[in-house]
């Protein structure tokens, strides 16, 4: 086949594969649930750095999008080219800044996990080392790190290698995900332990916990413990969404813990592994990746009704190979992160 001949079969491949991911967003169409649109040249890489796998992606205030992602797992033939492991964007994908990895003062992940931006542009990093059969080498990463913008460090809580499990108020294990609201940072610490719990945002002091003791013996609805807590958010009304891999669902509580309801996310293996609320006030739609079957779920946030899904398996643009966490910024756009073989950051532009 001529070079000419395998680029034009390349480019109908795109468009099939845009067409076909722009037909679903739109199910079922009520006209006013979103639809999307990937952006195959976002974002720009500089000095040609090279990825591994990109296991979180942020919003802060000024819609500037981060990344986390793992250099350890770059091939070693491309080490050498290897980004380090925060880098920020802006929403056009231009490279911004980055910074990272060990240095004084405070334990760096071994095995770089989430990364949230709260209101006031802090930079909140954990990691999942120690998770896995057969368990990985190195040491457990029982610790969240808070940085500013810029990478300085302000704050650890835990330490790697000293978690006493779900009862420890003073260490985390394997923390996959948080999220600052009225002052109060909710974790899901939900590798090594099968809890959220509630820190002071700024001195990083237990306030409270729940989850990980599993099912009271009174209420008929007081859900099952947790299995794999692997994400979380506080919703601009006061409820706490969180993500259980594991047990494929979303369940929903009050601040202080108290079970509200739960649904049920996908068919296929460990499914809801992230979620982002939509921009708009009442925040409408909760945006959940969904690992397992490969797409976006668009939930209804109030109901928990499915109002459409998106995406299929594979490499192309709008596909997701392992899809891990998710962030929307400001006017709506949802940015991937993608784990496995995928090893790559996606923005989906609202249409």
């Amino acid at each position: 086949m001529s070079r000419y001949n395998s680029a034009f079969v390349f480019g109908l491949c795109v468009v099939a594969v845009l067409a076909a991911f722009t037909a679903l967003a739109q199910a079922p169409a009520n006209g006013r649930v979103p639809t999307f649109q990937p952006d195959p040249a976002w974002p720009s890489i500089p000095n040609n750095w090279v990825f591994g796998e990109v296991s979180s992606v942020a919003v802060d205030s000024r819609d500037h999008i981060w990344i986390l992602q793992r250099p350890a797992t770059i091939p070693e033939a491309q080490r050498a080219k290897a980004a380090p492991p925060v880098l920020e964007f802006d929403a056009s994908g231009k490279f911004i800044q980055s910074w990272g990895g060990p240095g004084t003062g405070y334990d760096w992940p071994e095995r770089e996990h989430g990364i949230y931006v709260d209101p006031k542009n802090n930079v909140w990093i954990g990691g999942n080392n120690g998770y896995g059969t057969p368990l990985p080498p190195g040491d457990s990463d029982d610790m969240l790190l808070k940085f500013t913008s810029t990478g300085k460090f302000l704050l650890q809580v835990g330490h790697r290698n000293q978690s006493n499990g779900n009862s420890d108020t003073k260490n985390l294990h394997q923390p996959a995900d948080a999220f600052l609201h009225g002052g109060e940072l909710f974790v899901a610490d939900g590798y090594g332990n099968q809890r959220v719990i509630v820190l002071d945002s700024d001195t990083g002091t237990f306030k409270r916990m729940w989850g990980a003791f599993g099912k009271t013996a009174a209420a008929e609805n007081t859900p099952e413990q947790f299995g794999l807590v692997h994400s979380i958010k506080v919703s601009n009304d006061g409820l706490v969404y969180v993500a259980d891999r594991s047990n494929q669902r979303i369940q929903v509580f009050t601040a202080g813990g108290k079970f509200i309801t739960e649904v049920k996310i996908g068919s296929r293996g460990q499914t809801a592994a992230g979620l982002a609320f939509s921009p708009d006030p009442q925040q409408q739609f909760l945006y959940v990746a969904n690992l397992g079957d490969s797409q976006i779920v668009i939930l209804n946030r109030k109901t928990l009704e499915t109002a459409g899904t998106f995406g299929s398996a594979g490499p192309g643009p709008g596909q997701f190979q392992t899809l891990h966490h998710l962030a929307v910024d400001s006017k709506g756009n949802i940015y991937t992160a993608e784990i496995g073989r995928g090893r790559r950051a996606q923005k989906l532009a609202k249409q």
